[in-house]
């Protein structure tokens, strides 16, 4: 027999070194678990399982903005908007809005090729709204369009990363899409730890630290990656710490990655969202002081449009041949999806007053708000009453990252089965509640401590449930491993 064109040791070493999804463990059991219960439902202490491990809103009974799909429904299917019954069906701004896009896409087809930035008209609508969010100039020439967040770091890596001795700083703990990234590029991630004690925070002296450390190791850092509001962490950045990050990167001459997201989902009075561009042109600093990038997606904030794959960085602070390199770059995947440009132009540009759709799109949007702020409250509550589980309070984002104190025995019994203290812990909770739950270990954590993240997707009714198993199972859990 000849020998197989590909085996594991044949594959790209940068595929290998990735490391292993520890929360793969758990969707995996999960999965098992909810196939064993459709067969016997009485084969488990529980009757369902509650995946407060995906931060996927629609498949947990999230509904879409009704607004955002009339406009979507009517450019897929642009022969309605010349029946008389459409009328009486669709709202008459959303019919005025697909006309408007609609009149923006070539041949009026959202099947069709765009530019490979995406098509001008929308990177219009969509630099009107930063406009309007950050009180400071946005250029449509500055905004690529793109499937979701995920390719636009995979693309701007590769753009940055020469070879290992390049590197970037990278939050602990933080979404593994960009040390997964780093792997694949073959970067070196120079980390760097939030400081849970202050909420999550950036430590500037940390980040000087590290960045020194790197550099006296012969490593080049190239970038900073900030997530805000935080995942798996929940905060939301104070003003003056976003000014002391962009302080820091323009005068260590690093490109700052901003992830931001979760804009939208802002649960404090104490705080609100401002982007590091508004923070970079607010402190006086234009296009040839900082390098910037900044990321947002329709797949988060109120509108949780995962599978729609849409949109955007913005690159700013780059010369004119850096530009051409990232549109060269851009262009090899000729365009995003049509739809994924649409609706991300749809988050920028939502009904205003006096539109017929805009009393019903802001009690969807600010209902949807105010469950995610109730749940998050609850669950927050409920963490920090038990028994060595801290928890910071959730500002932002769709979850919280509470710390778990585990017993010796506990670790020691999960050492024996050569599984993570926090995987242990996760898989018992799976087992004993059907509650699933992501480990700290997938997005790193202080060495010796040990986390999980909870989504804050659930409605107010799984919350209750949610909060009298957990409470149950960790009282177990803690006196079956007391020391």
């Amino acid at each position: 027999m000849s020998p197989r064109a590909l085996t594991v040791d044949t594959l790209n070493p940068k595929v290998l070194a990735l490391a292993d999804h520890f929360g793969g463990a758990i969707a995996r059991r999960a999965q098992r678990i909810q196939e064993e219960l459709e067969k016997d439902p009485g084969s488990h202490p529980f009757n369902e399982i509650i995946y407060c491990n995906l931060s996927n809103p629609h498949s947990l009974g999230q509904q879409p903005n009704k607004f955002f799909r009339e406009v979507l429904a009517l450019c897929d299917y642009p022969h309605l908007l010349h029946r008389s019954v459409t009328n009486s069906i669709f709202s008459s701004d959303a019919i005025a809005r697909a006309r408007e896009i609609l009149d923006l896409i070539p041949g009026r087809a959202t099947g069709g090729y765009s530019h490979c930035q995406g098509t001008e008209g929308l990177r219009n609508t969509i630099a009107v709204g930063i406009a309007s969010r950050d009180g400071f100039p946005c250029y449509a020439e500055d905004i690529f369009l793109t499937d979701g967040a995920a390719p636009p770091v995979h693309m701007v890596m590769h753009l940055l990363i020469r070879g290992e001795k390049d590197g970037i700083l990278c939050p602990v703990p933080s979404h593994f899409l960009y040390t997964s990234s780093m792997v694949l590029c073959g970067a070196t991630l120079v980390p760097y730890y939030l400081d849970e004690s202050g909420g999550w925070s950036v430590s500037i002296s940390d980040l000087k630290k590290h960045l020194d450390g790197a550099r006296s190791e012969g490593i080049t850092v190239r970038g900073l990656v900030v997530v805000n509001p935080g995942n798996p962490t929940g905060q939301v950045l104070v003003r003056e710490n976003q000014c002391e990050i962009v302080e820091f990167c323009r005068s260590e001459n690093l490109v700052l990655l901003a992830d931001e997201v979760y804009q939208e989902n802002v649960y404090t009075d104490e705080k609100k969202f401002n982007s590091f561009k508004k923070i970079a042109r607010s402190m006086g600093y234009g296009e040839g002081d900082i390098s910037l990038i900044s990321f947002h997606s329709v797949s988060n904030g109120y509108y949780g449009e995962c599978g729609r794959r849409g949109g955007y960085m913005e690159v700013t602070g780059f010369n004119s041949e850096v530009r051409k390199q990232v549109y060269k770059v851009a262009s090899l995947s000729a365009c995003s999806n049509i739809s994924g440009q649409i609706l991300m132009s749809l988050v920028m540009n939502p009904p205003k007053v006096g539109d017929e759709s805009y009393t019903s799109y802001r009690e969807e949007r600010d209902d949807i708000i105010l469950s995610l702020s109730q749940c998050a409250e609850a669950m927050v509550q409920t963490f920090n009453s038990l028994e060595g589980v801290t928890c910071s309070k959730a500002e932002g984002a769709m979850f919280v990252f509470p710390s778990v104190r585990l017993p010796k025995k506990a670790i020691g019994a999960a050492e024996a089965m050569n599984t993570k203290p926090d995987v242990f812990y996760a898989l018992r909770l799976l087992e004993s509640t059907g509650i699933a739950v992501l480990p700290g270990s997938v997005f790193g954590q202080v060495p010796g401590t040990w986390h999980f993240r909870c989504t804050i997707l659930q409605s107010e009714e799984k919350v209750q449930l949610i909060v009298y198993r957990f409470k149950s199972f960790h009282e177990a859990f803690m006196e079956e491993f007391r020391d």
